[in-house]
């Protein structure tokens, strides 16, 4: 079938079967790798992505259910000129990327959390990051980088860093 979607920011129509998840078609059709394939229950979010805003479970969705909506991937996740944003800068500099399989999900759960709420406590990270496992890090250093990034996007006046495509 036929589906058509916003994908980072790009009209884009692509062929697939109505049981492909959105994490198959993310990785498999269309090649974008950064969304992980972890558990296939919706448990580690590694297959993270943001729909319409939210971060939702890609290995959770038929791909069919993205059609006329809003997808951003990891992938679509950057700062001027293709460069890394600030929270992936922020994840750099705090040791927060360690093995990088679940970074993109956290990535995305801390873009997430911050569009919603720019000011966050260290309760309400720990509660937006809770869906993602992580073994390397201990949570700690995301932690620091997504309250870093909020605390440096409050001083700029809350300025998104995030630029689609």
């Amino acid at each position: 079938m036929l589906i058509e979607f916003q994908l980072n920011g790009k009209p884009t129509q692509v062929e697939a079967p109505a049981d492909l998840t959105l994490l198959d078609l993310l990785r498999d059709t269309l090649g974008l790798t950064g969304t992980k394939h972890g558990c296939d229950i919706g448990e580690c979010g590694a297959c993270s992505v943001l729909l319409d805003g939210e971060l939702v479970n890609s290995c959770m969705l038929l791909a069919p259910q993205v059609a006329g909506r809003q997808v951003i991937t990891i992938e679509g996740v950057s700062g001027p000129h293709n460069t890394p944003n600030d929270m992936q800068e922020n994840f750099i500099d705090s040791g927060a990327v360690q093995c990088g399989f679940c970074t993109p999900g956290l990535i995305l759960a801390g873009e997430a959390l911050l569009s919603h709420n720019p000011n966050p406590t260290r309760a309400e990270i720990r509660e937006a990051i809770s869906g993602n496992l992580c073994r390397c890090t201990g949570y700690q250093q995301v932690i620091d980088a997504i309250e870093v990034t909020a605390q440096q996007r409050q001083k700029q006046d809350g300025k998104a860093q995030v630029h689609h495509g």
